[in-house]
């Protein structure tokens, strides 16, 4: 999505109940491909049991809450970072990616 569309979204009057991973990343402030990350570091909860390959759905009111929630902005922070450190330490050393059990599962 382009620039544009992210600062109409932002300048909405009222926001629809559930937003979409983009939707979200602009509303929180983040990339839209740190929302994943956010999501596996169990700092954001998508609506229902969505299956891995399937767009993310997050509730407003949820989004709001954690807006204010400076102690979760350094979490999720904190997790963001995390993940490139170990990302770019085995492509350092070449290591392959550990998989997931939990996300091999479909849990």
């Amino acid at each position: 999505m382009k620039n544009d569309d992210r600062d109409s979204f932002l300048n909405a009057p009222l926001l629809p109940a559930r937003l979409q991973a983009a939707e979200t990343a602009w509303y929180l402030g983040f990339k839209p491909h740190q929302i994943p990350i956010l999501v596996g570091a169990g700092l954001l909860c998508p609506l229902g049991h969505p299956p891995a390959n399937t767009p993310k759905f997050f509730l407003t009111a949820t989004l709001t809450a954690l807006r204010s929630d400076a102690k979760w902005f350094a979490k999720a922070t904190d997790a963001i970072s995390a993940h490139w450190r170990r990302k770019n330490a085995r492509r350092r050393t070449g290591q392959p990616r550990q998989s997931n059990p939990s996300r091999a599962s479909g849990v």
